[in-house]
């Protein structure tokens, strides 16, 4: 693509392809805004396929006093940008406004920086992205002036890093919050959960307390699928992964170690034994082992998206709404958009397009179709809450998701 013939589309699928690359342990998120996921930009332009892919996923998010093209946290490059985010308390959120060639052969480069800097109210750094030709001195200054980054997009697909903004500490608001949650370690994706019942976790700090190894350990008196154990554990909050591949227990994750090993007398192994006896055990853990599905239900509802989670569904039953997975869905979107998107909808392009309008408008008729959920939701995250006694019936995997039937009744409304 040549630089004069740069769209929006292209500047901003640039920028996030060089500029938000995360890293290698997977942490870093970033959504486009849903008015990206067409076929088509201004005046009838195609959007090729491969910008669309790179684009995706797609949400609508809003920060500050609108919706940035782009929202991401945690993955930008540590050189673009002035200060240290180890000075938040959270991985910092990041909104780009991308401007590009229009009809008129113009730029409107003033208006991405201002709409950028808006942004700021509720980030903690703002970019404007933009061809490398179209950035004048009088737009680096401005730049300058009003704290936004300038990304200078070349015709080689390069992306050059023109102003460095400096990182501003904020109160993020609740729906960027979900952003941000996204990047970090209990971040809703496909990797959260493999294992479908909550022993699988609780039994994971212990292995990892045990002195011998803890793959080892876990196969012998847990599960084998140390990968999947690990993972989830992680998700939970009961450990915290190192960067040398070891674990460490969390505070949550200590004090499940300590009922443990409180109710068998301080034996670690009496402990895994009881967790060994559960090995291939089908039964649901509430009338397997109620002591343990307490602890489980503990630690289930201490995970954020729980708590809102059953707070929408209550506001269902109370109304003698039917929970069904996508009334769930659609009353959580009136509320918390961007969260009911990013915790049920999967990330890929051809379910964000099935579900959200250019506009950021959900598509109810999409809800019926199963293959828009994430499968580790409605299928071992519903577990997780079935087997704990949150929820009174079990989860569907994906080839058997009839969304109309997946119910989300609460086992003890109040």
């Amino acid at each position: 693509m040549g630089t004069l013939s740069m769209t929006e589309p292209e500047v901003l699928a640039t920028t996030k392809e060089q500029l938000f690359t995360g890293d290698e342990t997977g942490s870093g998120y970033t959504v486009v805004d849903t008015q990206f996921s067409t076929d088509q930009w201004l005046n009838d332009v195609p959007i090729p396929q491969e910008v669309t892919e790179t684009l995706a996923p797609f949400n609508h998010v809003r920060v500050g006093s609108g919706y940035p093209d782009l929202v991401g946290a945690g993955s930008i490059a540590s050189n673009s940008f002035r200060g240290h985010h180890g000075d938040l308390d959270s991985p910092p959120l990041v909104v780009v406004e991308a401007k590009g060639y229009g009809s008129t052969g113009q730029v409107d480069t003033e208006t991405g920086i201002v709409q950028a800097h808006n942004r700021l109210q509720e980030a903690n750094l703002g970019f404007l992205a933009a061809p490398r030709s179209s950035i004048s001195p009088d737009t680096r200054a401005l730049g300058r002036e009003l704290n936004v980054g300038i990304l200078g997009v070349t015709e080689d697909r390069s992306v050059d890093v023109l102003e460095k903004p400096r990182v501003v500490g904020t109160q993020v608001g609740r729906e960027a919050s979900t952003i941000r949650f996204q990047a970090g370690p209990q971040r809703v994706a496909d990797q959260s959960f493999h294992l479908n019942r909550p022993k699988n976790y609780l039994g994971y700090p212990f292995c990892v307390y045990y002195p011998e190894p803890t793959e080892n350990v876990l196969e012998e008196y847990v599960v084998r699928d140390f990968r999947s154990a690990r993972d989830g554990a992680a998700f939970l909050g009961l450990i915290e992964k190192q960067a040398d591949g070891s674990d460490v227990l969390s505070p949550l994750g200590e004090e499940v170690l300590r009922f443990g090993l409180q109710k068998h007398e301080q034996s670690l192994n009496s402990v895994l034994e009881e967790f060994k006896s559960w090995k291939r055990e089908r039964t649901r853990l509430t009338q397997l082992a109620s002591d343990w599905a307490l602890v489980a239900r503990w630690v289930v509802f201490s995970f954020p998206a729980t708590q809102t989670l059953v707070n929408h569904i209550q506001e269902l039953q109370n109304n003698d709404q039917p929970p069904i997975l996508p009334i769930v869905v659609e009353h959580l979107f009136d509320t918390s958009p961007t969260f009911a998107v990013e915790f049920f909808i999967r990330d890929t392009e051809e379910a964000r397009s099935a579900v959200l309008t250019g506009d950021g408008d959900l598509i109810t008729a999409s809800l019926l179709e199963s293959q828009v959920y994430r499968s580790v939701v409605v299928y071992q995250f519903k577990q997780m809450l079935y087997h704990s006694g949150i929820l009174a019936e079990s989860g569907s995997d994906s080839s058997n998701l009839e969304p109309e039937e997946s119910n989300w009744r609460l086992e003890q409304p109040i």
